[in-house]
Order: C-alpha cells, then structure tokens, then sequence
C-alpha cells in the first residue's frame, strides 16, 4: 500500500502503512489477511484540513475510506451545516457515484487534517465485495447512512417550513410597520403653507428608524425622526412603543423638550432589551415659521436658509429610553418662505463605498444645496440614488429615513 496525494492541497508523505483492519467498520467481519491482500496497491492519501476530496460535477472511479481525521459530506451547494453529514472513520463515501457512473453530487470536504483509503472501484466491487462478511459490512453502513440522511433532510424540511413561516410573518410585520409611518407623498398636498416628505427604508425586512409629521392643531405641525439602537424585530418593536407614546404626547404636550422627558421616562419602564432612542422633534408655526425643537441624541438636521446651507444648532441632549430621570433643552429658530429642513438618520450619511469611505455630512449637504429649489419628493429620492451610486449598490448596511420640510410662504 502507498501513501500519496489527493490533489493539489494534500501532502504525501513515503513509506510503508500498516493497515488496522479491525479499526474499518466495513472489514470487521472479514479476515484481515484477506482484506490486506485485496488492497494490495492501493493508496492511502493525506488530506490537508479544509482541502475536497470530491466535489460537485466531479467523475468519480474510487471509493474512498476515511482512516482518521473528521470527513464530512455537504449535500448543498452553499456547505450549510443543515446538510451537513459526518463520515466517521472506518466508513466509506464516493460509493454512489462509483455504483453508478454519475458525476458527484455532493462535497466531500475534509474539516481536519485526515488519511483516506483510496480504493479502485474496480477493486472494490470485483475483490472486497466477494469477501465473506464485507458485503453485509456494507449494506449495513448504507442503511445507517440512509437513517442519518433522512433524519437529517426532515429536520432540515422543518427548519425551512418554520423560516417559511417566519418569513411571511416578517412581511406582514414589515407591512404593518410601514402602516405606521406617513406614507403619503407629500404629506399633506392641499396645504399651500408648508410641504414635507418623508421616507423609512429598512435595511433587513423590518427597521428600527422612525418619522412621523402631523398637526395637532389647524397650524401647528409636529414632526419627529429617530432611530432605534440595533436592527431586526427587537427594534421594530421598540420603534412602534415610541410612534405611539409621540402622538399620544405631541396631542397634549406642545413643548418639545417636556416631550422627549416623558418619553424617555415611560421607554425606560420595562425596557429589559436595553433598548434606546436618538430622535430629533419640533413643533412649527406654519403661519409664523417659528420652530421650537429639542434633540435627544440625534443627528442635527440640515437647514437650507438665505442661500446658506448648515447644521441646524441643537440642544445637547441624552439619548431616549435610556436612563431615567433625564433631562432635555428646547431651542428656537425661524424657517423664513422657501426655508427647507432636511433631517436624516446616519443610515444615509454613515453609507460607505468599498472603501470604507462614508457618504458623509459634507456631501450631503453639497447635493441638499443643489436641490433645494427642488420638490421635496425628488430631493428624497435623488440623495437615495446619489447614496447608491456612492456604495455601488443598493444594498444597505443600515436602516436609511429621511424626512424634509420647506415652508412654502
């Protein structure tokens, strides 16, 4: 018997292999002078960790017999664990696709470092096959495998019909959540005073970002933007605990830093998650264009105002839900005719290209400056298309709202 390579990531090591027969599962019932005798010239290779010893389209004329090391088959294209099967040593694979001719379906994978018998077909059929004990040998492990197989394939069925289950309940979560946000654009097109726009794309199926826009009295807007700590369910959930405390507050409490008070103080009742809120609110005077706003944590909005463009000066505040007893400032400013305000969450400007470079507020307010003449709709969707041209995809990292306003006279 000889020691060589596989292919090109085995390393082959010379000299001469003592066979322990009684440790080969498939020869334990025969003679082991016999099957020493059959494998005369054949091979025994050495596969280095992580190299195939068959993979998927492959033409296959040997059976191969791990001696040590771990041996796995995947059964997929993707090498998923899910189908995933263990060869313990002593059993034998590749004998499907040496049965009958057919290229391989499956990768034969080594995961350590591991020695494979290395049997011709040929060899094994026309010479071991006819040893006393070594055919039972065999249909016993074939049937063993098939068990394992066909546990392992329904649990897999199971897992996939659960992740269809989830899946669809994530759409509708998806849908129900954006049922929440004003989906209207422009939010409000029969008013002549004001315009305002928003948008909440999530970057897995349900978000954590937030805006909202609404009157709570005939010339009074409230609008808000935040973004929730982390991603997924968990903060979708929080992100809809705090769209219902805002309108419940913003209806009764006109101050904006008293808002942001109570709400900090009822999201950190029960907040086991550890969950927490940046988010930026005001109330506007349409008429007047007085805006008083407070800040919890968040981003400073963009105000384009007298042919200047810059961050909108905001009050230092903590970040909402997550600490109780936190206090928060109000500040003004008044947005004269054709003022726009553009606030955001850093899903747009922390974007980053595949250089790690991120979109940035600098461009931002480059690109904001250019439009401002423009309807708030197109200003939206063209800094979305400018963020994906900067990444080269339209993939997002991360959770991407915007919401704009412009005081029309």
């Amino acid at each position: 018997m000889n020691e060589g390579p596989a292919n090109a990531s085995g390393t082959a090591r010379a000299g001469p292999f003592e066979l322990d027969v009684a440790a080969i599962t498939l020869f334990r019932q025969t003679d082991a002078r016999l099957i020493l005798d059959a494998l005369s010239g054949c091979e025994v290779l050495t596969l280095a960790a992580g190299s195939a010893l068959l993979k998927p389209g492959d033409t296959n004329h040997h059976v191969f017999i791990p001696l040590s090391g771990a041996v796995v088959v995947h059964l997929d294209a993707h090498s998923s664990v899910e189908t995933m099967i263990s060869i313990a040593s002593g059993e034998c694979v590749g004998e499907l696709s040496a049965i009958d001719g057919k290229p391989v379906s499956g990768l034969v994978l080594a995961v350590t470092e591991a020695r494979v018998l290395k049997v011709p077909k040929d060899i094994f059929w026309n010479r071991l096959m006819t040893l006393p004990g070594v055919a039972l040998s065999f249909m016993t492990l074939l049937s063993e495998r098939l068990r394992r197989s066909t546990a392992q394939a329904l649990k897999f069925q199971h897992e996939q019909m659960e992740l269809g289950h989830l899946r669809q309940d994530l759409h509708v979560a998806r849908q129900l959540q954006a049922s929440m946000l004003p989906l209207q654009r422009p939010l409000f097109p029969d008013r002549q005073d004001i315009e305002v726009c928003g948008v909440m794309e999530p970057a897995s199926s349900i978000g954590g970002d937030l805006f909202d826009a609404f009157f709570v009295r005939d010339r009074l807007l409230f609008f808000c933007i935040g973004d929730v700590s982390g991603h997924g369910i968990a903060s979708a959930l929080f992100m809809a605990r705090a769209i219902g405390l805002l309108r419940i507050l913003a209806m009764t409490m006109l101050q904006p830093d008293k808002l942001l008070t109570q709400l900090n103080e009822r999201l950190c009742v029960n907040n086991d998650t550890n969950l927490f809120l940046t988010i930026f609110c005001a109330f506007l005077e349409v008429d007047t264009g007085r805006m008083v706003y407070s800040n919890g944590g968040h981003c400073p909005p963009i105000l384009c105002t007298e042919g200047a463009v810059k961050d909108l000066l905001v009050p230092r505040g903590p970040l909402v839900g997550a600490m109780p007893g936190a206090g928060y400032a109000a500040m003004e400013q008044t947005l004269h005719p054709q003022d726009m305000l553009y606030c955001y969450t850093d899903g747009v400007t922390e974007a980053q290209n595949l250089s790690g470079e991120e979109f940035s507020e600098n461009r931002c307010k480059d690109r904001i400056g250019q439009l401002q003449s423009q309807p708030l709709q197109f200003v939206l969707d063209d800094m979305r298309r400018q963020v994906a041209l900067f990444t080269g995809t339209d993939v997002l990292a991360d959770d991407f709202t915007m919401l704009a306003l412009k005081r029309l006279r």
